[in-house]
């Protein structure tokens, strides 16, 4: 028996917010400011379309298979995240990526459940990534320590501090005080509820990644303050994280390499409010060049990332 043309792939799920786009799954490739995906041009702003294409460039820098893109249209009414969470119910013990990152879904519940066990029934179990409205999701239904990677930004991780919210809307407080001096007892109040993912990448001021409660790095340079006004940025770390992860390294080497990619390619980018993030995402072949051998410990562009020894470190400051 042949195996199913996407065994083994990353697989990135999530909505675009266009009217009436149908439910695409292909190939995800890079036109200048677009994301194709199967022949369809979705503009690369921020969201879903950013984070696939931050995984386009890194995995082609790496000599890997480019991820494959599972979309869908939705303006908030529901009906592309369900198509997703439907398809992925039914199809996902079929092709078992080796990478499942779920993104821009609405926080629906059942779907959700329905998801995870299929992951549970896939074998191998793919690696599983979750951040915005899919990672609402995994805590309000119980499941997020079901996700091997969380990717918060500082409000939401005050979400998941919060052992009775369902939805940052309903959050108690920290949502618009939450920074980066609150993010470690945030982190610690999570894993007390159960409420994180086995390895975290806060992102903000000072990133933070932690994982299994241990706050085991933080990145704080370079500082870019400019892309703080950029949409999208948050979405490109999580692309690297799921790009890494299908190149071969643990999540928290994952997650160490993937902030400090973003960060450098910001550097480099020479950014303004008025900034693209497609102008940021093109200087990630230049970052990875000048420093990802330092980062990884690999040194080749032809060999799979591996887990490193000695270049993400543990423990300690970038």
């Amino acid at each position: 028996m042949k195996p199913h043309p996407l065994a083994g792939a990353l697989l990135i799920a999530g909505t675009v917010p266009i009217k009436d786009f149908p439910l695409l799954l292909g190939k995800a490739e890079r036109e200048g400011d677009f994301l194709l995906v199967d022949g369809q041009r979705i503009p690369c702003t921020q969201g879903t379309a950013a984070m696939v294409t931050a995984a386009v460039a890194a995995l082609d820098y790496l000599n890997l298979d480019p991820p494959m893109a599972l979309l869908a249209g939705d303006v908030g009414e529901g009906r592309g995240s369900r198509a997703i969470y439907d398809f992925l119910s039914r199809e996902l013990r079929e092709f078992s990526p080796k990478v499942l990152s779920l993104h821009y879904l609405l926080p629906i519940i059942t779907p959700m459940k329905k998801v995870i066990s299929a992951v549970q029934g896939c074998n191998p179990r793919p690696v599983l990534i979750a951040d915005a409205g899919s990672m609402y999701a995994a805590k309000a239904a119980g499941l997020a320590t079901e996700f091997d990677v969380f990717t918060p930004d500082a409000g939401e991780m005050a979400f998941l501090a919060d052992s009775e919210a369902t939805h940052p809307a309903y959050i108690k407080r920290y949502l618009f005080e939450a920074d980066s001096k609150e993010v470690p007892r945030l982190i610690g109040q999570a894993y007390g509820c159960g409420n994180a993912a086995q390895t975290l990448l806060v992102k903000g001021v000072v990133d933070y990644i932690a994982r299994n409660g241990e706050i085991l790095e933080t990145v704080r340079e370079p500082d870019v303050p400019q892309m703080e006004a950029i949409g999208g940025t948050g979405d490109t770390i999580t692309g690297l994280v799921s790009a890494f992860l299908q190149a071969g390294l643990e999540p928290h080497e994952a997650a160490i390499i993937a902030a400090k990619a973003n960060r450098m390619a910001g550097k480099y980018a020479n950014p303004t409010p008025a900034t693209r993030i497609t102008e940021i995402i093109a200087r990630f072949p230049e970052a990875f060049k000048d420093h990802l051998c330092e980062w990884s410990g690999v040194c080749t562009v032809e060999s799979r990332l591996r887990p490193a020894t000695g270049g993400a470190r543990q423990g300690g400051e970038a």
